[in-house]
């Protein structure tokens, strides 16, 4: 099938070694963790939060199963939820944590009052793995591309239960850009200067950046520049020793960024809030954004088209980040029977999985749902052909020390520092944290 070879040919070979470079750069997920309205936090979404929210958590009431998640997929979940708990017997709900969700679900998981399922990106697991904040956990169902699995499994067991694969795409406005499929960023830029007949949109590019940056959405402009996180040893794993953040190559990629800042390209203005949305308004003829934006902007009733994300002229090729998002069980989950029982269940069949897709719009690791949507939404099924260019986000715990600097120095850089010291004390800050 065409869901298995795609997947397996990119992901298999890369869901667990993911550099930039000779890997490649994420968030979230975030989300995405993406990024609200991005892979696990966001995302997705901009990778993990070192610090969890003062803002009060839910408390779990009666309830007999609990699942924390982002908003979107909080939305998605609610009536499958239902359906499946009163089919079982009990009672179980869904909890929207808007910020940190995965610093937070630690915490809680060690006080011993949070959930019993917790839905992030599968550059967690090792990290989660570490604190002790999930347990194995055993899956019988067949039709999932092995990748997704994989992504999500760490020493030798499986960690998650996958469903939904992310990557990023270009979305563009034929009413405000007529080139759909620009060759090279400087293609995209012309074209949304240009507009169509007189009508030249208020933003040429609406790519998340905020004022402390988004380093998921902006991998593919950071890879094509030049930039890596880490090295790889001779045995393929990674060696975090080789921090290629204030390294040439992450030197040459940001300085193309600042330039896309200094033109206007780029602004910290646009951000996690409000990208997408500006998008749907027809304020932008561009958009890098995955497949989380596709009902927004429907909803918003704008036309758009999907194209890969191009790389900046005379360098290398964008290279999005792969993700996979996946329901994870709590070490100190109160009911474990009922989480165990609930992630089987999960993919089994389409049901659930099915129901959550018609809310918030994701590609499904599920080879059967995915061959439905092909002819039902092609439009969302595109970013699967993306991720034959993606690279799968690594699931070690080091990852952890390269967000937070990599997100700064991307918007610093946005907001006109200068590229060769921010980055080099960014790559100072990561490798210091490493250890």
């Amino acid at each position: 099938m065409r869901v298995v070879k795609t997947l397996s040919l990119v992901a298999t070979a890369a869901a667990l070694a993911w550099s930039l470079g000779a890997c490649s750069s994420g968030n979230q997920p975030g989300t995405t963790g993406a990024p609200s309205g991005t892979p696990a936090t966001t995302a997705a979404a901009t990778g993990p939060a070192p610090t969890s929210t003062t803002t009060p958590l839910p408390t779990r009431g009666d309830a007999d199963l609990v699942i924390w998640a982002d908003a979107n997929r909080t939305k998605a979940l609610q009536a499958p939820l239902a359906a499946w708990a009163a089919q079982n017997g009990i009672k179980a709900v869904v909890q929207t944590i808007a910020t940190d969700l995965e610093s937070n679900f630690v915490t809680a998981n060690q006080a011993k009052n949070g959930p019993d399922i917790v839905i992030g990106a599968q550059d967690w697991t090792g990290k989660l793995v570490q604190n002790n904040s999930i347990v194995s956990i055993q899956l019988t169902a067949t039709g999932i591309v092995q990748s997704a699995i994989d992504a999500v499994s760490y020493g030798g067991q499986t960690y998650g239960a996958p469903y939904a694969v992310e990557t990023l795409g270009l979305f563009s406005n034929p009413k405000l850009t007529s080139v759909q499929t620009p060759a090279t960023v400087e293609a995209l830029v012309a074209a949304a200067k240009a507009g169509v007949n007189g009508t030249v949109a208020e933003n040429p590019l609406c790519l998340q950046v905020g004022q402390t940056g988004d380093s998921y959405h902006m991998q593919p402009f950071f890879t094509s520049g030049g930039g890596y996180i880490f090295g790889k040893n001779a045995d393929g794993t990674y060696n975090t020793k080789d921090v290629g953040v204030g390294a040439a190559g992450g030197i040459a990629a940001a300085k193309k960024i600042g330039e896309l800042g200094q033109a206007g390209v780029l602004k910290t203005s646009i951000t996690a809030d409000n990208s997408i949305q500006l998008f749907g308004d027809s304020k932008c003829a561009y958009l890098i954004s995955g497949p989380w934006a596709i009902q927004t902007i429907r909803t918003a009733k704008t036309d758009f088209n999907l194209a890969p994300v191009p790389g900046f002229e005379g360098m290398g090729p964008a290279k999005p980040p792969l993700g996979i998002q996946a329901f994870f069980v709590a070490a100190n989950a109160k009911n474990p029977s009922y989480a165990q029982q609930f992630v089987s269940d999960l993919l089994k069949d389409t049901t659930i999985t099915a129901a959550m897709n018609t809310v918030d719009s994701r590609v499904p690791v599920q080879t059967a749902l995915a061959d439905q949507l092909k002819s039902s939404d092609p439009q969302l099924m595109a970013f699967l052909d993306f991720s034959s260019a993606a690279e799968a986000m690594p699931n070690i715990p080091a990852m952890d020390a390269v967000w937070g600097p990599l997100n700064q120095a991307e918007a610093s850089v946005v907001g006109g520092a200068d590229p060769t010291s921010t980055f080099t004390a960014a790559g100072e800050q990561i490798t210091k944290a490493i250890g």
